[in-house]
C-alpha cells in the first residue's frame, strides 16, 4: 500500500476516533449540565416545597396532587388514586421495554429540629387521631423531587430512548401497605408488567452525591411478631399460687436470641428484636398476661421461615417448661404486613455499575457497607412476579460532616431523627444523573 495512502487512513482513523470520543464526552457532560441547570430553576425551589409541606403515609393528598401534576406539565399521563394516594406516570416513546421508577412520598410523625431555614412546621391528626408534628425525616422529599428530575430529563430528550417509561409515587412506605396497597390494585393489570424497575434511597450515612449500588440484598425483610404470654394470676407475695407470665416473658426474651446465635447458621444473617414488653398494673400484683413486640429480620425466605418457626417453637415451649397448661399456651401472632427482601438482580446490579462508572466516574461510585437491617417495601413491586430491578442509594451528607464528627464534632443525624437532614443539591442531581443513566442504557434505541 502507498505509503501517503496508509497515513492517510491512519489520520483518518484517529480523527474519527477522537471526534467519536469527544462527542461522547460532550454528550456525558451536557446530561450533567442539563441536570444541573434544571435543579437551579426548577427542582431546588420543588424540593423546598416538598420538605415543607410533608404529609403522613396514607395521607399524602396534596404531595400525590403536586407530583401528578409536575408530570402531567412534561407530557406524561398520569392516574392518581391507585392503591389509595398512589400515582402512576405514563410516557410511551416508541417500541422498546417498559421501565419502572418508584419513589416514596411520606413524612414522619416528628416534629423536625433540623435547624434547617425551611423545616417543616407541619402538624396533622394521625392515624389515631392525635395531632402530631410531620417531618420528611427520611428523605422522601429527595426521592419524589428526583422522580420529578428524571421525568423531565426523559421527556425533554426522547431521541436518546425508545420503549414505555412507568413512574411511580407510591404512599405509605413509612407504614407499611403502600407498595402492597398498589399491588393489590391490579397495578401491572391496569399499567402493564415491566421489564426492568430501579428505585433509590439517599442515605445520611454516605457522603453526598456518592452512588452506592449493591449486588446483593440493601434491604432486608421484615416481620412484626406480637407474642401474648398467659399467666395465672396471684398476690405478689403469694407467687407459689399462680404462674408469673413476666418471669415466663423474661425467659422468653433471653431464650429468643439463641435463635440467632446458636440455631441460625453463622454466615447467614437475621435478627430478632424484642422491642416492646408490656405487663402488670401495680407492685404487688401478679398479672395473668404479659405482651412482647418483636420485630425479626432476614435476607432470604429460608432464613424467615427458620426464624417464625422457631419463635413460636420457643415461646411455646419455655410456658410448657413453667408448667402452664395445654389451654393457656403463649399466642403468637405473626402480622400480614410483612415485608419481603429487597433483592438486586445481581446482573443488572454489575451492569448499572458499569454504565455509572463509565458516565459519572469511578470516584462517584462507593462500595456498599450496610451494617444494619433496614427493611423497604419496594420488593413488593419486584417479587413475585420477579421482576430485574436494583434499588441502589445516594448519599446526602457533606464529606466535612463526617470529618467533624470523627473529630468530636456533633455526630451525623440518623434517618427518622428530629435532627436528620440532607445536603439537596449534590443528593437530587445524583440521584437523578444515576437513575437516568440506567434508563439510557436499558431503554437504548
Amino acid at each position: 500500500m502507498n505509503r501517503k495512502l496508509l497515513s492517510f487512513l491512519i489520520s483518518s482513523a484517529l480523527s474519527v476516533s477522537a471526534f467519536t470520543t469527544g462527542n461522547v464526552l460532550a454528550f456525558e457532560q451536557n446530561t450533567t449540565d442539563a441536570i444541573a441547570k434544571d435543579y437551579q430553576q426548577h427542582l431546588a425551589p420543588l424540593w423546598d416545597h416538598f420538605h415543607r409541606n410533608p404529609e403522613l403515609s396514607l395521607m399524602e393528598t396534596k404531595t400525590a396532587k403536586r407530583l401528578a401534576q409536575e408530570l402531567s406539565a412534561v407530557g406524561y399521563e398520569v392516574t392518581q388514586g391507585v392503591g389509595g394516594t398512589g400515582i402512576v406516570a405514563m410516557l410511551k416513546n416508541g417500541a422498546g421495554p417498559m421501565v419502572m421508577v418508584r419513589a416514596d412520598m411520606d413524612g414522619l410523625p416528628v416534629v423536625e429540629q433540623s435547624g434547617l431555614a425551611n423545616a417543616s412546621t407541619v402538624k396533622m391528626k394521625d392515624w389515631n387521631n392525635e395531632l402530631v408534628g410531620v417531618m420528611h425525616a427520611c428523605g422522601h422529599d429527595v426521592h419524589i423531587t428526583s422522580l420529578v428530575g428524571t421525568a423531565r430529563y426523559m421527556a425533554e430528550n426522547k431521541d436518546k430512548w425508545s420503549g414505555t417509561l412507568m413512574l411511580i409515587g407510591q404512599p405509605a412506605e413509612e407504614k407499611g401497605p403502600g407498595a402492597s396497597a398498589m399491588m393489590a390494585d391490579n397495578l401491572w393489570q391496569r399499567f402493564g408488567q415491566p421489564d426492568y424497575a430501579f428505585a433509590f434511597h439517599v442515605s445520611a450515612n454516605s457522603e453526598a452525591g456518592k452512588v452506592i449500588v449493591d449486588e446483593g440484598s440493601p434491604y432486608a425483610g421484615a416481620d412484626t411478631v406480637d407474642i401474648t404470654v398467659h399467666g395465672i394470676g396471684a398476690h405478689g407475695a403469694s407467687p407459689h399460687q399462680g404462674k408469673d407470665p413476666i418471669v415466663i416473658g423474661a425467659q422468653i426474651v433471653n431464650n429468643l436470641q439463641t435463635i440467632i446465635s446458636r440455631e441460625l447458621a453463622p454466615r447467614y444473617a437475621g435478627v430478632i428484636t424484642v422491642g416492646a414488653f408490656h405487663a402488670g398494673t401495680k407492685h404487688n400484683i401478679i398479672s395473668d398476661e404479659a405482651k412482647l413486640q418483636l420485630t425479626v429480620r432476614s435476607l432470604t425466605p429460608e432464613v424467615r421461615e427458620q426464624l417464625l418457626s422457631a419463635i413460636k417453637r420457643i415461646a411455646i415451649g419455655t410456658a410448657r417448661t413453667a408448667g402452664m397448661p395445654e389451654d393457656k399456651l403463649p399466642e403468637v401472632v405473626v402480622s400480614e404486613f410483612a415485608f419481603p427482601p429487597t433483592f438486586n438482580d445481581q446482573k443488572l446490579a454489575k451492569r448499572l455499575k458499569g454504565v455509572l462508572t463509565e458516565k459519572m466516574g469511578a470516584d462517584a461510585l462507593l462500595e456498599p457497607a450496610e451494617t444494619g437491617m433496614g427493611a423497604e417495601d419496594f420488593g413488593f413491586f419486584t417479587t413475585e412476579p420477579y421482576i430485574p430491578s436494583v434499588y441502589f442509594k445516594v448519599g446526602g451528607t457533606p464529606k466535612a460532616d463526617f470529618e467533624r464528627a470523627a473529630n468530636g464534632g456533633a455526630p451525623v443525624p440518623s434517618h427518622h431523627s428530629p435532627q436528620f437532614k440532607i445536603t439537596p443539591e449534590p443528593a437530587i442531581k445524583s440521584g437523578v444523573e444515576a437513575t437516568v443513566h440506567a434508563l439510557l442504557d436499558v431503554m437504548a434505541k
